[in-house]
């Protein structure tokens, strides 16, 4: 089949469905290509709330935010159950592939919404055997919330990762007993919501410093030993063995670029660098969500997908995108910035994420203040409106954030 549209967005999660919704407002003929079979990626599995309260201004579950979105997108082109094989970004081609077989698709715009795959449980390179019962928390949330099975009986949960902790909770309602939560670092990994709704009201223990250091068993999981770290090393006197048949890995995510790697621009922690308008280094090539940096609310990837569907339909018309004119330098404090360059012709938004705990954190534009913000932490991410009315947003911008370290 060759078919020409448009705009062609590939992915169908929260960032995916933004693009598809901000293309057609703006009169785009949109082509959806997801490889599972219905759009809503994640949000399916995610039968907890606390999604919608920035897009719905309403607390929802996953599935909720995903079915009252999928109505206000409406009727659209999708291919399902398809894999992208490549992509000509220097002709606006790709090929598909699904069960009725090869697709060459033309397309005027691409977004890219391909979102976050977990870090594996490789990836801590913990010695000892690999029995069953390991798993990471994204599929045991699937097992559970999806497929109506119990990865186990005892568990631990090594990182403290939203879904991670999000699982404790889960599991144990199911009667998974949590034995507890090991986070290596001196500082929770996720939000402080979910610290106290799914640690603290279930008296689940979060053992900070302290990480799983050895597996056990040989057919099925026995046990794991955990011990302290301090700088990073494991205190030898410290370890002890904790008899457990599941193992739960919150250790994060990483952005799904491995397709366009080698001809989009994107960091050292692999998220794509885009502008303020969801740009790539391809005028006609737009990125949102996940695979741009990885987001703590489903809403934000949501907003920044509408961002990129919208640009795209306006290239896809033919019009003139405003060029880039800054560069978005992270310095001392910051970790991560969702958008690297700006075009400076209207105030935007960019998340950021400090590289540290801080009791009051002051974000800086070119060493001039512009927000402060209290209990910062590396887990949440914090909003910068920047405005070129009131910052020079050209040439070489540096944010910085200094404060008080906890």
């Amino acid at each position: 089949m060759k078919v020409k549209y448009d705009v062609v967005v590939l992915g169908g999660g929260a960032a995916g469905m933004g693009a598809v919704l901000g293309a057609k407002e703006n009169g785009a003929s949109v082509l959806l290509i997801e490889r599972e079979a219905s759009t809503g990626g994640v949000l399916n599995q995610c039968i907890h709330t606390g999604f919608g309260l920035q897009v719905f201004k309403t607390e929802l579950t996953g599935p909720e935010y995903h079915e009252i979105y999928s109505h206000k997108m409406g009727n659209f082109d999708a291919l399902y159950e398809t894999m992208v094989l490549n992509i000509d970004f220097d002709n606006g081609k790709m090929k598909a592939m699904n069960s009725d077989g090869i697709h060459d698709i033309e397309y005027g715009a691409l977004v890219l919404a391909t979102g976050a795959r977990e870090r594996p449980f490789e990836s801590l390179r913990i010695p000892g055997t690999r029995p069953s019962g390991i798993f990471t928390a994204g599929l045991a949330q699937k097992f559970v919330n999806l497929e109506n099975h119990l990865p186990g009986h005892k568990a631990v949960v090594v990182g403290s990762g939203d879904i991670g902790m999000i699982m404790a909770r889960r599991l144990t309602l199911e009667g998974v007993e949590i034995e507890g939560v090991y986070e290596i670092m001196p500082y929770p990994g996720g939000l402080t919501r979910n610290i106290a709704q799914c640690l603290e009201d279930f008296n689940i223990p979060l053992h900070l410093s302290t990480s799983v250091t050895k597996i056990h068993g040989k057919n099925r999981l026995e046990g794991v030993t955990v011990s302290k770290f301090e700088e990073g090393i494991p205190v030898k006197e410290s370890e002890r063995f904790v008899e457990c048949d599941t193992l739960v890995a919150s250790v994060g995510l990483i952005p799904e670029n491995d397709l366009v790697k080698r001809k989009i621009e994107m960091g050292s922690d692999e998220g794509i660098f885009v502008d303020d308008l969801m740009r790539t280094n391809y005028e006609n090539v737009f990125a949102c969500g996940n695979n741009v940096c990885i987001h703590d609310l489903v809403d934000f990837a949501t907003v920044e997908g509408e961002i990129a569907g919208r640009n795209a339909a306006l290239v896809a018309r033919g019009e003139n995108l405003p060029p880039r004119v800054g560069l978005l330098s992270p310095k001392e404090g910051i970790r991560v910035v969702s958008s690297r360059y700006t075009t400076s012709t209207a105030p935007f938004k960019i998340y950021i994420r400090v590289d540290r705990p801080m009791e009051i954190a002051t974000v800086n534009v070119n060493g001039k203040a512009i927000k402060a913000v209290v209990n910062a932490r590396p887990s949440e991410m914090i909003e910068v409106i920047l405005d070129p009315k009131k910052h020079d947003l050209k040439g070489k911008i540096e944010l910085s954030a200094k404060g008080v370290k906890r």
